[in-house]
């Protein structure tokens, strides 16, 4: 035991130091090292240094040490083995697996060429199901059998938490790029480079008391602003100030509901000015002051990229603002730029540099917040480097291999003042990466730069309950998709549209965004129309129908997001949060709960306009018939493209406030 704390366990043993220590509530830390001693400083995500107190005790029992804590019990033995078991019914929750003959121990490391690659096993349960770990496009829900990279990359988010069915959230708590197997012999996680192993594990009574847990060490969502509840629109691009106002009083003159637009890259004159090029944008407080008196809340597109020709590169570059290549130019992507011909050789910022985040928050100030912008697009926070080889990177944090997967997270951090708690700002910042707790700086989870296609659809549902169970509270999805060879003319597009409008209007957060094809001739990356009107008289007839019914969901989105900040659920959430007695609701991985009483089930195959819904416990209201079902239950549905693809609960104070949008059961049609 640690003799100034008696509820921590230290001991040092097959060369390595061992901690085992009360985390918070129900909640139980592990960190080793073979360097002597544990590295306190070192939070991984974690919002705080120290945990709230608890009433942990320590025993001993035969050659075995046992921590309890909570709901939790950790056994240690002899060898240094750990298992965890719920001290409510004493089962096993999780062991690590066992050193067998000559094999390696279950916390392992070894030297790879200059870097400490670490691995921990646990053994594996054949019934097992795991959810969480982020973002991935793989389109599963419950990830038991596959592979993960633990790597940043654009639409791959890595949230290294776990939520199993079988009563446990388990985070690695280590920023190093590595791989997690969830294999049916055993579970491994592993670091590229890692002096420290790091992991909690933390039991709850239900699936939703573990999130709470989880949350409430890495952070929550701050208040959600009002505006953000209505409908985003954003293509790539808006190429002036004039346009952005064009499209705005038209979409608001068609009688459409319109609560932010959003200003894609571009509109500066190198990557790494962090201001509007005024040749486009002539007065950009005046554009600003126009939206607010329509009621639009505008959103700027920021890169953590910096051009070699951009003002601010030589006093970053000097001032050691930059990331920098072990050997190398310290040049991060070669692209294009609006203020030059030819390729554009980028940086990147190091937001891991407290100095360097201070400089790029002065120049977003400057450059943006001057003019009255509060809300930014934090677009390729990944970062995107090409190749993405992180033992060629450093940071004044550390090594890329070793720190890497944090550079969303402090890049969040760079933009958060004032946007934490109760959010004094009002403002939402859109990212395409995030680590554990990067909720806490008030991001908004974006899927990425997904493909226009029915499949990648159907990826985005367990993609965003996957994200909500990572602690992603506000999340959402490009509707259409962002990429794809389909023109806006076409019935393909038509009917993907329609049918992602469906999917977007009961997401956390409902935006229209993508590079629709052709360009438009002369300009520099420059997408066709992304409007609700350019698809056609059919697809603007479902938007128009949908966003002002997304207009009746705000008032209990308001309240969904709330519940979000004070407990730690998603928006989005899975079926099994509130009915985790039901087997069928851990199984089914294309449909969802928006809050506790609206049941979503998109259809995401081309042509067809039914599919089969599994209703959960309670009396629900089809909203496209008026039909009353009471669950548990499997149920078919009929959804053409001017549908609506939910239940209500019934009784429910939303469903009050859908009253008109739910016909009698009589006039089913």
């Amino acid at each position: 035991m640690n003799e100034k704390n008696p509820t921590v366990i230290e001991r040092r043993l097959r060369g390595e130091t061992l901690r085992v220590e009360p985390w918070g509530a129900d909640a139980i830390r592990v960190r080793s090292t073979r360097r002597g001693t544990i590295d306190e400083k070192r939070l991984g995500g974690l919002e705080h240094e120290r945990p709230p107190e608890t009433d942990a005790v320590v025993r001993s029992d035969g050659d075995s040490v046992v921590l309890e804590n909570g709901q939790l019990r950790v056994t240690i033995d002899a060898r240094g083995d750990l298992v965890f078991a719920s001290t409510v019914d004493d089962r096993t929750l999780l062991a690590e697996d066992p050193q067998r003959l000559a094999s390696t121990p279950p916390r392992y490391s070894r030297r790879e060429g200059g870097a400490t690659r670490l691995d921990v096993r646990f053994t594996a349960n054949a019934a097992e199901r795991f959810f969480g770990l982020g973002q991935q496009q793989h389109g599963l829900l419950d990830q038991k059998g596959a592979v993960i990279d633990l790597i940043q990359h654009n639409s791959n988010v890595t949230i290294p938490f776990l939520l199993s069915n079988r009563g446990y959230g388990f985070l690695w708590n280590d920023p190093s790029p590595g791989r997690v197997e969830l294999g049916r012999n055993r579970t491994q996680w592993s670091a590229q480079n890692s002096e420290q192993l790091d992991y909690i594990v933390i039991a709850g009574t239900s699936p939703a008391d573990v999130l709470a847990r989880y949350t409430g060490l890495v952070g929550r969502a701050p208040r959600f602003p009002d505006w953000a509840s209505g409908f985003f629109q954003s293509r790539l691009r808006y190429s002036s100030q004039e346009e952005v106002l064009a499209i705005a009083r038209e979409h608001l003159g068609r009688g459409l509901p319109l609560s932010s637009i959003v200003i894609d890259y571009f509109h500066w004159n190198f990557f790494g000015d962090w201001s509007f090029d005024r040749s486009l944008w002539p007065d950009p407080a005046a554009m600003v002051a126009e939206l607010r008196d329509l009621g639009v809340e505008p959103i700027v597109s920021v890169w953590p990229a910096v051009n070699e020709n951009s003002d601010n590169f030589r006093t970053m570059d000097r001032s050691g603002f930059l990331m920098t290549q072990s050997e190398g130019l310290g040049v991060g992507a070669r692209f294009l730029d609006t203020g030059q011909d030819g390729p554009a050789f980028l940086h990147f910022y190091d937001p891991s540099n407290p100095k360097a985040r201070a400089f790029v928050w002065d120049a977003v100030t400057h450059g943006y917040r001057r003019h009255g912008i509060e809300s930014f697009w934090l677009d390729a926070c990944e970062p995107e480097i090409v190749p993405q080889e992180h033992a060629q990177w450093d940071y004044a944090a550390g090594r890329a291999d070793a720190v890497g997967n944090l550079y969303p997270h402090w890049n969040a951090l760079a933009f958060s003042d004032g946007m934490t708690g109760e959010n004094p700002r009002d403002a939402l910042n859109l990212t395409r990466s995030a680590w554990h707790g990067t909720q806490r700086y008030g991001v908004a989870l974006w899927s990425g730069d997904v493909p226009s296609t029915f499949a990648s659809l159907r990826a985005q549902i367990p993609a965003g309950i996957n994200a909500g169970l990572s602690g992603i509270a506000w999340w959402c999805s490009d509707i259409g998709g962002f990429h794809g060879d389909a023109t806006n003319d076409s019935e393909f597009m038509g009917e993907l549209v329609s049918r992602w409008l469906q999917f977007g209007v009961f997401s956390p957060i409902m935006r229209l965004h993508g590079h629709r094809v052709p360009d438009v001739p002369g300009k520099l990356k420059h997408g066709a129309p992304n409007e609700v009107w350019s698809f056609g008289d059919d697809v603007l007839a479902v938007a128009t129908k949908l966003l002002k019914l997304r207009e009746s969901l705000r008032p209990y989105l308001h309240r969904v997001m709330a519940e979000a900040t004070d407990s730690g659920l998603p928006a989005m959430r899975a079926l099994f949060l509130h009915h985790p007695e039901e087997e069928r609701a851990w199984e089914v991985d294309d449909q969802y709960l928006l809050g506790p009483d609206l049941l979503v089930a998109p259809l995401t195959e081309p042509g067809l306009e039914t599919r089969d819904v599994f209703v959960p416990e309670g009396r629900w209201l089809f909203l496209q018939t008026g039909e009353s079902v009471v669950g548990p239950t499997n149920n078919r549905i009929r959804v053409p493209l001017d549908g609506i693809p939910a239940f209500v609960r019934a009784d429910s104070s939303v469903a009050a406030e859908l009253a008109d949008w739910i016909p009698p059961a009589e006039d089913a049609s």
